[in-house]
């Protein structure tokens, strides 16, 4: 079959679906709908997961964090950090003996009342160590982190997250070297910390103020026993040595603990890399739903255009007898008929296109959501809807095509 032949099935195709614009219309609508609903409800799920993604990893996949664990008092056990099962030495035996662990911080936390001239705000008071940042990957913004020396001794210096600075302080005022006072005790702002964002549970990670942990042990804070932290978290030295840090960390703490075998751990240890994946694989199945149910109106789309080529093979039966009367054969029928099915089919996959991307973006737009359109999820939508014409408009074609001759050009 020539290339020339082929040509001019597709400009008669062309003329025939022109010739009925209105129904030719209303037919595509389908195509155009589930390929527009295909594209749109990927690219929205896809940017909710860049966006949750992103969120996770700006605590870093590398991270391993150990909480406390939990006390067991009269029958009754208290959740994880009901007592406090970790110390200062921990964390440098941590940082010492697992080859895993580039670095560690330490950290004692309270929500407490932060006053700045008229203005006051109840955030997160974190008293961390100087490799605080490195592990947490966060920079700062202006200003600078406190030196060893005033780790040493104590001093009275903070650093504020965002959300902190911005409720305390007017718009434009710059809080570096201002005077605070937490819980009563003054303290010299000497940096801001570069803004975090949310986690993927929805804790506001700029909502804190940061001192170090021997001010926050000796002056603020306190405790019962000296050197004992809320939780500390150390970085490996590579995402894939996350889990193989997680265990290191685990038998050393044993170890360090008197655990004995079969013995529940007083702690516990935990990565985002568990979270991050638990993400990634809720998001694959909320797209691969979203789009098996999109892709619904494109089998929609496909009877119809069944439909409607049934009809036209009613409606044209006299022209299928003269043509075939004056030469045309059996597979010249049908390929004009698959090949109008399939244009019907292929231009409505192009406006579903437009109308797919066009929707992504008023969507992200109104509802502030992140969209990420998939090159994959156009192109594929767009086969889909060619295989559609095809498959759909093959039968028509074909009865079209089986025809005889005769009895079609007695049809009226």
């Amino acid at each position: 079959m020539s290339l020339r032949f082929l040509h001019m099935a597709v400009v008669l195709a062309g003329r025939s679906l022109l010739r009925n614009t209105l129904r030719s219309t209303l037919t595509m609508l389908g195509i155009v709908f589930g390929v527009g609903a295909v594209i749109a409800m990927v690219a929205i799920s896809q940017g909710a997961d860049a966006f949750i993604q992103a969120q996770i990893n700006s605590l870093g996949t590398n991270v391993v964090t150990v909480i406390p664990g939990s006390l067991t008092f009269g029958g009754a056990r208290s959740g994880y950090g009901g007592t406090p099962t970790l110390t200062v030495a921990d964390a440098l035996a941590i940082g010492r003996e697992c080859p895993s662990v580039a670095s560690v911080t330490y950290i004692k936390r309270q929500t407490m009342q932060v006053v700045a001239g008229g203005q006051n705000w109840s955030t997160s008071i974190q008293g961390v160590n100087g490799d605080y940042l490195t592990v947490r990957n966060w920079p700062v913004a202006a200003g600078r982190f406190f030196t060893r020396q005033e780790e040493e001794t104590a001093a009275r210096v903070c650093l504020l997250g965002e959300t902190a600075a911005r409720n305390l302080f007017a718009p434009g005022q710059d809080p570096i070297g201002a005077l605070i006072r937490i819980n009563n005790v003054p303290f010299r702002v000497i940096g801001v910390l570069a803004p975090k964002g949310q986690t993927g549970w929805g804790q506001d990670q700029d909502d804190t103020v940061v001192i170090p942990f021997t001010t926050a042990e000796r002056k603020l804070i306190g405790g019962e026993i000296p050197g004992v932290v809320n939780y500390i978290m150390a970085s490996a030295h590579t995402p894939h040595l996350t889990a193989q840090a997680e265990e290191e960390i685990t038998q050393l703490l044993r170890v360090r603990h008197r655990i004995r075998p079969g013995e529940e751990d007083d702690f516990s240890v935990r990565n985002l890399q568990e979270i991050a994946a638990a993400s990634a694989s809720a998001s694959r199945v909320m797209t691969i739903l979203l789009a098996s149910v999109a892709s619904i109106a494109l089998f929609v789309g496909g009877i119809g255009i069944m439909n409607i080529s049934l009809v036209s093979v009613t409606e044209r039966t006299r022209e299928i007898g003269v043509r075939m009367a004056v030469g045309a054969k059996a597979r010249h029928i049908l390929l004009q008929f698959l090949v109008e099915s399939t244009v019907l089919s292929l231009v409505g996959g192009v406006v579903g296109i437009a109308l797919g991307i066009s929707g992504a973006w008023v969507i992200a737009y109104l509802a502030h959501w992140p969209s990420l359109l998939s090159p994959s999820a156009v192109v594929g939508s767009f086969l889909f809807s060619a295989l559609v014409g095809i498959v759909f408009g093959y039968y028509p074609a074909y009865k079209a095509s089986r025809l005889d001759p005769i009895e079609a050009l007695r049809y009226e």
